[in-house]
């Protein structure tokens, strides 16, 4: 497994990831009955920790710096 992913795309998926988790974890506001859906957060934390992303190596998509230095 190759990573595809760049430091950019990387930082950019922590950063959602963070903020939809924050999203799932009401600290100071009521909790919604969609707050679930805030636990999604951990799929592009975990692609950004591995620096791989199954959809980018299906569509072809590359944003890693080795991939287009080629």
């Amino acid at each position: 497994m190759n990573t595809n992913m760049g430091p950019i795309d990387r930082a950019a998926r922590v950063v959602l990831g963070l903020t939809l988790i924050a999203f799932a974890i009401p600290i100071g506001v009521p909790a919604t009955e969609w707050g679930w859906i805030g636990w999604i957060g951990i799929v592009p934390i975990l692609t950004a920790l591995v620096g791989f992303c199954p959809l980018y190596a299906l569509l072809g998509i590359s944003t890693s710096e080795q991939k287009r230095a080629m």
